[in-house]
């Protein structure tokens, strides 16, 4: 009763500043586990730092500027995979619009599919948030003039600003590009045009973020539930010493002791200089893609590739993906530098999936390049799919590389693919 009564009589930042110093206590005993590798190429494998510091040390204003011509129609697909019908790969199927013939009340509405593409440099993510240049904001303050005359009064009356409500196929993060994000929005309105969709959409950030497309669909449509696929293309720039070719033995590591302490000096730590740890400083795209094959066709819980929530949450569907296609090839993409004359040598991998967690492709690719760095063996993806902790899979790739392509809503066909 005493130590109540002395508690009650304490004020109130006593007790903040108590609870502060408790918690500060309990974060300097808590005991990180670290995943440890097992696998003969262990001692190859790089650290969380040294992989960041690998991936993010590419010259990736050259993606960038790729992205940014595709997203403005000044370039194709096609110059990057070298074959002319590679646009019409693009999935533009719209479900038929089967309304009933009353189409009275709660049918009397219409509904847009709006296809987008838009640079990720530029936007912080697809996501409306407060204070940040999002996508999704400029898009639905543009419909805002489609809105009907009874929800534009009701957003008055709230002090709210007049804007359309859009759901979308699959938010993308910070510096994630687009070329054809699927979104969508509906109206009461009868004397709303396709061409006002896309001028007013145009005018919102020119340069920045384009139409492709908008068509009448079904009040049934929803472009995240009613996707069956997802398609996504990474372009990661290759230097002249990044590349090697395939060793017809696997695990055969060749490694040049003196590229490899001048350009991988910064990466390693003291105590690996000291043990004369050799790592690699280059990787073979054809083991990325063998790698990656290893993906194909099978349902399989991502929980250690995503970055959402805790991994011990992520158990069962809500983290299985199906990968429909996994895979990598090397590639040129047009670059204004002039030691590139005939353009800059990238590595695209493709990847086409169900559904895709937080991250997940970002996640993968990283892990998939550390992988092939370290000369790991084919079912090491596999295998990291039953780790127990997510120091297992390598940091995020940088989001400059990364693209959403399109949104399937018909069956996926294998034959319609970039690389194959």
């Amino acid at each position: 009763m005493l130590k109540i009564a002395i508690a009650k009589s304490l004020k109130p930042q006593y007790w903040v500043q108590a609870r502060s110093l408790k918690m500060a206590t309990d974060a300097e005993n808590k005991v990180h586990h670290h995943y440890t590798h097992t696998d003969p190429c262990k001692d190859l494998r790089w650290t969380a730092r040294e992989c960041y510091q690998f991936l993010y040390s590419k010259p990736w204003k050259s993606v960038n500027d790729y992205y940014l011509d595709l997203v403005n129609g000044r370039s194709s697909l096609a110059e990057l995979f070298g074959h002319k019908d590679v646009d019409d790969i693009v999935d533009e199927y719209a479900p038929e619009n089967n309304l009933p013939d009353d189409q009275s009340g709660r049918w009397a509405r219409v509904t847009y599919k709006i296809v987008v593409s838009y640079h990720g440099e530029f936007f912080d993510g697809w996501q409306k948030q407060p204070g940040l240049n999002t996508v999704q904001k400029p898009v639905e303050r543009s419909i805002g003039i489609f809105v009907d005359e009874r929800k534009a009064q009701q957003r008055k009356k709230k002090g709210l600003p007049v804007e359309g409500i859009v759901v979308v196929a699959g938010r993308t993060d910070k510096g994630v590009t687009a070329l054809h994000q699927v979104c969508s929005f509906y109206t009461w309105r009868k004397d709303v045009s396709i061409e006002d969709i896309k001028h007013a959409i145009n005018l919102a950030a020119p340069e920045k973020l384009r139409v492709v497309s908008v068509s009448q669909v079904s009040r049934a449509f929803h472009p995240n539930f009613s996707a069956k696929w997802r398609r996504y293309l990474y372009i990661f720039p290759l230097g002249e010493g990044d590349c090697r070719e395939q060793s017809s033995e696997i695990g055969e590591m060749e490694i040049a002791e003196d590229d490899h302490k001048e350009n991988f000096k910064d990466l390693l730590t003291e105590k690996e200089e000291l043990d004369g740890v050799k790592k690699p400083t280059s990787f073979s795209v054809r083991r990325v893609d063998q790698l990656l094959h290893q993906l194909e066709g099978k349902l399989l819980s991502y929980k250690m590739f995503a970055r959402d929530t805790k991994a011990s949450r992520n158990i069962g569907p809500p983290t299985e993906c199906f990968m429909y296609h996994a895979r990598a090839a090397e590639s040129r993409i047009p670059c204004s530098n002039k030691d590139h004359v005939d353009g800059m040598k990238v590595m695209c991998i493709e990847l086409v999936a169900n559904r895709f967690l937080r991250r997940m492709v970002r996640v993968l690719v990283a892990t998939v390049v550390r992988e092939a760095a370290a000369g790991s063996e084919e079912d090491v993806l596999l295998k990291l799919m039953e780790a127990r902790c997510r120091r297992a899979t390598a940091p995020p790739a940088p989001p400059d590389g990364l693209c959403l392509v399109d949104v399937g809503y018909s069956d996926f066909d294998p034959q319609k693919c970039f690389i194959c």
